[in-house]
């Protein structure tokens, strides 16, 4: 059995290893913190009010003085460090559904992330650091 591997599978760790965020630096780690209790009361707001859509959450995440994460034609980065889209799509039933709501990645540093959501029954704010394939959000489950 592989140390760490989840339910003993063979591999796990490997085949997993891009859904685990990377290490954040403890000064980074502090910073991402203080960015996510700046959000955690606009979300908090939001979702007392039922504004949820990814257009109203990123507005509200504007007027905190993030700007929009920008990429050019090749993917480069362009600027800006703010990320929000709608939720994840998720399978129920026989059909893929996308639920009501928001999902917020914000690079603070290359190493640290502030990643939350917001939707109908709640919201979450948290820090990680980013993750090998999708920066600070967390990949959708492959395999």
């Amino acid at each position: 059995m592989e140390p760490g591997a989840h339910d003993g599978a063979p591999h796990y760790n490997e085949n997993n290893a891009n859904r685990r965020p990377r290490e954040m630096s403890p000064a980074h780690a502090k910073d991402a913190q203080r960015e996510a209790d700046r959000i955690e009361p606009v979300l908090k707001r939001l979702w007392k009010q039922g504004k949820w859509d990814p257009k109203s959450v990123r507005s509200a995440m504007l007027t905190l003085g993030y700007k929009e994460q920008r990429t050019g034609p090749k993917g480069e980065q362009l600027g800006g460090k703010l990320d929000v889209r709608s939720m994840e799509p998720r399978f129920e039933d026989d059909h893929y559904v996308t639920p009501e709501g928001a999902r917020i990645g914000l690079h603070v540093h290359s190493d640290a992330c502030v990643t939350a959501f917001v939707q109908k029954t709640n919201y979450q704010v948290q820090v990680n650091g980013p993750y090998m394939e999708s920066g600070c959000f967390e990949p959708p489950f492959g395999h």
